[in-house]
């Protein structure tokens, strides 16, 4: 087997890393770098954050990492998460899609609900979190909706950059009733 199958051969069995594959060949970081190179060419490996990835491998994770609503790739600080029974997860790329979502799941089985303070970065419950929706902030999809964890939090964001503070339920029917209104755009000639 010639290196390059044999460095796939370690990457799925997690060797991760340029430095790793090198010394378990005993070769120098340039030697592996070339040939990380030409796999990456070949469209076999992903090289991401310093991390060495079969192609598949990230094709698979990234399915896993799609909004339910509109399919973004999922960013971890915006997410937006039911859990429901049997601990199946329904994931969203921000409040503005986890809003939307919510009439369509039936609420039965939903457990809980996660997202993040915009502020903190920290888990918050999305039913007591607070939300500006409508700002001017777009952290994601539009028109935008923004977790707090306190409403005082909400209120001093929506004073910088506008919009309106609700809580859980008030902020899924103005979502809707945004999304189908369409949002005004205003062009400043």
């Amino acid at each position: 087997m010639d290196r390059k199958e044999e460095i796939l051969k370690l990457i799925g069995e997690g060797y991760r890393t340029v430095k790793a594959l090198a010394q378990h060949f005993g070769v120098s970081l340039m030697t592996i770098y070339r040939d990380v190179r030409e796999l990456e060419r070949e469209g076999r490996i992903v090289r991401r954050h310093g991390e060495l990835l079969l192609k598949d491998e990230v094709e698979t994770k990234e399915e896993l990492h799609r909004c339910s609503y509109c399919s973004k790739l999922v960013d971890e600080r915006l997410e937006f998460v039911y859990i429901l029974e049997g601990n199946r997860k329904v994931k969203a790329c921000c409040a503005h899609c986890g809003l939307l979502l919510y009439k369509s799941i039936n609420k039965e089985k939903i457990e809980s609900c996660m997202t993040y303070d915009f502020i903190t970065g920290n888990p918050i419950n999305c039913f007591s979190a607070w939300f500006v929706v409508g700002s001017a902030a777009l952290p994601c999809c539009t028109p935008s909706a923004i977790a707090f964890a306190r409403k005082e939090d909400a209120e001093k964001f929506a004073k910088g950059f506008g919009g309106e503070v609700l809580d859980f339920s008030k902020a899924v029917e103005t979502i809707e009733r945004l999304m189908k209104l369409g949002t005004p755009v205003t062009f400043n000639l």
